[in-house]
């Protein structure tokens, strides 16, 4: 199991664009039209699926949100972080 961060821990580890609410760190990202999005949210999946750590993930027409916590451990923890840094270096690519 991993530790959950501290609020501090939480607040500088965050990547940029993202926030926290509450147990969760949620970054919305937003696109031209809805398959761009699809595209998007399906290689944040692959992502989810090489991590073994799966987002929520709501598809709208323009825009991708997505939410990250550690379930078992009830909060954010480092898989939480290091998950959205690798979203965020495959956005970017």
């Amino acid at each position: 199991m991993a530790d959950l961060l501290s609020d501090d821990e939480i607040e500088t580890q965050l990547p940029d664009d993202w926030t926290r609410e509450g147990d969760e760190i949620v970054r919305t990202y937003e696109f031209d039209d809805y398959l761009r999005g699809v595209n998007f949210a399906q290689m944040v999946g692959e992502i989810a699926e090489a991590q073994f750590h799966h987002p929520e993930i709501v598809i709208r027409y323009a825009e991708v949100e997505i939410r990250l916590t550690s379930h078992e451990e009830g909060g954010i923890t480092d898989a939480d972080i290091e998950m959205a840094g690798l979203i965020e270096s495959e956005r970017d690519a």
